[in-house]
């Protein structure tokens, strides 16, 4: 029995913990184990749990193989919380477990995570607005009319249109393409691409599509430097300037052109440890709350790198401008401190790479409420954006191209209906330019003059046909 993947879907978190759990209870070897002078049957050490869950973990794909033993610790302490597990005198309900001979045993039966039940779902995201709609409020019968003065006129003009003479006129609201239009239409357009590259039915299961702002997506992808970071136009949401020297100093460590004061033996990790407290010290990770479900269900998308890519970057227009500046600059140091040869080891315990995904996975990721594999996911997450933060943190062009397209083409017609000659005349049809152009006839090729000076001669036979 083999971990099977777990595709972008509703509930992929608690689905992971639900096969895990199984996988578990069905593998886990199980023997006699002595504790105190007394014999134990079907149980196992909290070494032996760590060291076979340790092994599951980093063979499957759902999760990889930069899953630590001290992340496999911990989700055996949920395990015991929840029941999944007990000592072996009955004891449960503690995150107590720790790598070491302590005997455990399964219940007799390991509870499973109900999946959340949520209100039925809409397959259409967003309405466009049509062009003849009416502004909310008003109708056909409830327009304002100016009383008239009856006069002769005024009587035959009535007269005519009771008799069908005169067709009747009717209001006609002609919208106009407002800015609240185009946002829409990013919003919708942008959700569109989301839900076609994760095969959902809907978004609703995985995100509030109400608290998606349009405003973000369009600030996210046109205000950003010529390094692709975004711009921000509220200056007070920036990093602090000390965080941000201090980000300089590692990424371009030896060569930190801000610092101003000297350094001294085991300064780096002084610096690094500052801006782990900065990030730490969020109120809410950098992918938001809000996004969690949407971010865990692409992660199913990793076996397929190219389509994960496109759903990550399309996630990640969704964040606010400065969450995304924030992920971005972080981002780019946590690559250039993997990449740096000459940076002293800021961590005796860990390598490199390993301690950056430990440290800043939960600011970057994580749930509102509590979710037993978040930490998992969240380093998973972590460790692909670093090997790819460069292609997911650009803005998608062809979903650009395509937006800016309807966008032009809901313009053009909205210029055509409100002044069709002057649009016949900037933009021609067919019709129109064969009248104005008429075709010249094409003239008739000319007879080839070797073909007349070379008529076709009767066979003659030659010396290698005679006997």
């Amino acid at each position: 029995m083999e971990h099977r993947i777990v595709g972008p879907g509703p509930y992929r978190a608690t689905k992971l913990w639900n096969e895990t759990v199984e996988l578990f209870r069905a593998r886990m070897p199980l023997r006699k184990h002595r504790c105190r002078f007394k014999s134990y049957e079907h149980c196992f050490t909290a070494a032996e749990a760590v060291d076979w869950l340790h092994e599951l973990l980093r063979c499957s794909q759902n999760f990889g193989p930069e899953v630590t033993r001290k992340q496999t610790v911990q989700l055996l302490k949920k395990f015991l919380k929840n029941h999944v597990i007990e000592d072996i005198k009955g004891k449960w309900g503690q995150e107590d477990f720790e790598d070491n001979r302590h005997l455990y045993r399964f219940p007799p039966s390991s509870p499973l995570k109900p999946y959340p039940k949520k209100p039925p779902y809409q397959k259409d995201v967003i309405k466009f607005p049509e062009w003849n709609d009416p502004p909310a409020g008003t109708s056909q019968e409830n327009i304002p009319v100016r009383p008239v003065v009856m006069n002769s006129e005024m009587w035959y003009k009535r007269h005519s249109i009771a008799i069908g003479e005169v067709p009747a006129c009717r209001l006609v609201y002609r919208r106009q393409l407002t800015e609240a239009n185009v946002e829409e239409i990013w919003k919708s357009m942008t959700l569109s691409y989301l839900q076609k590259i994760l095969g959902l039915d809907s978004l609703e299961e995985i995100l509030d599509i109400k608290l998606v702002n349009s405003k973000f997506i369009i600030h996210n992808v046109y205000s950003v430097s010529k390094q692709g970071v975004v711009i921000l136009d509220d200056k007070s949401k920036e990093l602090p300037h000390w965080v941000l020297s201090a980000m300089k100093c590692l990424a371009n460590w030896p060569n930190c052109s801000d610092l101003k004061q000297p350094m001294y033996l085991g300064f780096e990790k002084d610096v690094f440890k500052t801006i782990a407290d900065y990030y730490g010290h969020l109120k809410e990770p950098l992918l938001t709350f809000h996004l969690f479900d949407a971010f865990v269900s692409v992660l199913g998308l990793l076996q397929k790198e190219k389509m994960a890519i496109e759903a990550f970057q399309i996630c990640c227009l969704l964040l606010p401008p400065e969450n995304r500046r924030k992920l971005q600059l972080l981002m780019r140091m946590m690559t250039r401190i993997c990449l740096n040869k000459e940076m002293p080891p800021l961590c005796d315990g860990f390598g490199t790479r390993t301690l950056m995904v430990q440290t800043f996975s939960r600011c970057i990721l994580c749930s509102k409420d509590e979710v037993d594999l978040d930490e998992l996911l969240a380093a998973r997450l972590v460790t692909f954006l670093m090997d790819n933060y460069q292609e997911i943190l650009k803005v998608p062009v062809a979903l650009q191209t395509s937006i800016e397209e309807r966008v032009a083409h809901l313009r053009r017609v909205q210029f055509q209906k409100s002044y069709p000659e002057v649009y016949q005349e900037r933009f021609p049809t067919p019709e129109s330019e064969a009248l104005l152009f008429p075709e010249k006839p094409k003239p008739k090729p000319q007879l080839l003059l070797w073909a007349l000076k070379n008529p076709f001669q009767p066979f003659q036979r030659t010396r290698s046909f005679r006997m």
